[in-house]
This record gives C-alpha cells, structure tokens and sequence, in this order.
C-alpha cells in the first residue's frame, strides 16, 4: 500500500449544512506499505519500506518466514505486481506464493486490510515530513495488529482456509 504526502480523502460524516474541512498536500514523498495477514490467527507481519521492487519484497518475505508458526507453511496471496512475479525473488523455504488470476483485486484479503487502514487511520491527513509518513504506517499497522479479531474479520476467506482439524 502507498502511503504517503498524496494520500486519498474519504467520506466524513459532518453536520448538515456544513461542510468538513479536508486538507490536501500538493508534495508527492511516499513510502509503503508491505504487510501480510493470517486470518484464522488474527496476525500479521509488515514493513514500511521506501521504494517497491524485488530487494523490498525479498526483504517483506523474511519478515513473513520469521513469523510463521515453527514447523508450519504459510501460503502468501498476491497479485501478479512485477515486483511479485520476478524471478529474482528469493522465496524462504516455509513459504510458497499463490498468485491471483490477472486483474482480481478482489480475490486479494489483503486489499480489504489497505482499505481498512486507510480509511479508518490514514486518509484526510497531512504528513509534514518524511519521518511522519513511515510513523504513520507503522502506527496503523500496530494498531490493527493490537486487533486480532477485527483482522479476522476484514481478512478471512472461506475459500482460503485450510482445515486443520484431525
């Protein structure tokens, strides 16, 4: 997720008759969001990184492989980004990547956990430096993660369960 000086308003509930102040920054810095959910778990793991490309995603799947379960595998959901699908990718051994069929955002939980954090910590604001920006995605992402039952709930997908009863 993009986070950064150009971030997206969103709706505001206002007294009728008036009109809710939203600010706008015409600076372009930005930084982003890599992060990834186990749904049944309620837990995730993320990175506020500066650039996306393959280094940044190598780097956001060995936070993922340090926070899978020991003795578990984690099937990490994604689209077909270029930084995703690159062969220069180096995938950890407790990890296989399940890439979405083309243009399906949808299909993606991890698209209901940007939105989420958008709407609910990161639109209509103003950042005024850099700092603040990697701050901001850090605190969201904490605070979502300080949540295990809201993430399950944004997050879960029948189709993406894996049974693991006896």
């Amino acid at each position: 997720m993009r986070l950064g000086q150009k971030n997206p308003r969103v709706r505001q509930w206002a007294r009728m008759g008036t009109r809710p102040l939203q600010f706008a920054d015409q600076r372009t810095q930005s930084a982003y969001v890599f992060g990834a959910v186990a749904p049944q778990r309620g837990v995730g793991a993320a990175l506020v990184m500066p650039r996306v490309d393959h280094q940044a995603m190598d780097q956001h799947l060995a936070e993922i492989s340090r926070h899978v379960t020991p003795g578990c595998h984690a099937i990490v959901v994604m689209d077909r980004a270029g930084w995703h699908t690159t062969a220069k990718l180096t995938v950890p051994d407790n990890i296989s990547l399940l890439c979405l069929p083309p243009r399906s955002p949808e299909l993606n939980p991890v698209e209901k956990i940007w939105q989420f954090l958008r709407q609910t910590y990161l639109s209509n604001r103003v950042f005024e430096t850099y700092r603040a920006i990697l701050d901001a995605g850090s605190a969201a992402w904490n605070s979502l993660m300080a949540c295990p039952d809201t993430v399950r709930s944004i997050a879960y997908r029948d189709w993406a369960a894996i049974d693991q009863s006896p």
